[in-house]
């Protein structure tokens, strides 16, 4: 099979549809599209952060992130798939555990520090991109919740593994405290 099709040279692609003959093109720059593409753009930079993610722990953790926004792009594209609760639960426990380890935070923090923890910064930014259009698509066709909660928490969960990566290298926290006027 080749890599190349030559079907999207003209600005559409097609959705899953289990029969190929009922398969509908549908614009690249569709909600759907631009959905599902954000959620593509994420799980790459989640490649890149954890490489350079010091624990162990987190690197496979996303790892298995990574697939289930592989499910959630799947999911976007039609396919008989779905997200579960329990993946929503699982990055609640993950932040909960790490929020007993780290100080509590009182301002928002500058996205500074370790390489690793910049790193995580930019998907997490990625991913709330991600969000948003996803939430854009919801407004307009059928998003299950799941989906929606799963990418918020997220965002939620790389952001103490932000955190963490700075904590475990001893790396100070640039609180941001505002402009003076």
């Amino acid at each position: 099979m080749s890599i190349y099709t030559k079907t999207g040279d003209r600005g559409k692609t097609s959705l899953f549809e289990l029969d190929p003959k009922k398969r509908n093109r549908v614009s690249k720059s569709s909600l759907r599209i631009e959905a599902i593409g954000s959620i593509d753009e994420a799980n790459s930079y989640l490649g890149i952060a954890s490489f350079y993610t010091k624990v162990r722990k987190t690197k496979s953790f996303i790892s298995q992130i990574q697939t289930e926004l592989f499910q959630i792009g799947g999911i976007l594209s039609k396919a008989p798939l779905q997200i579960h609760e329990s993946s929503v639960q699982l990055l609640e426990k993950q932040i909960d555990e790490f929020e007993q380890s780290l100080p509590p935070l009182k301002n928002f923090l500058l996205p500074q520090g370790t390489e690793s923890a910049v790193h995580i910064m930019y998907a997490r930014s990625l991913v709330r991109r991600a969000e948003r259009a996803v939430v854009a698509l919801s407004q307009k066709e059928a998003v299950p919740l799941e989906v929606l909660k799963y990418l918020n928490r997220l965002s939620d969960y790389l952001f103490m593994v932000f955190r963490a990566e700075n904590s475990k290298a001893k790396e100070s926290e640039t609180l941001w405290m505002g402009k003076k006027s």
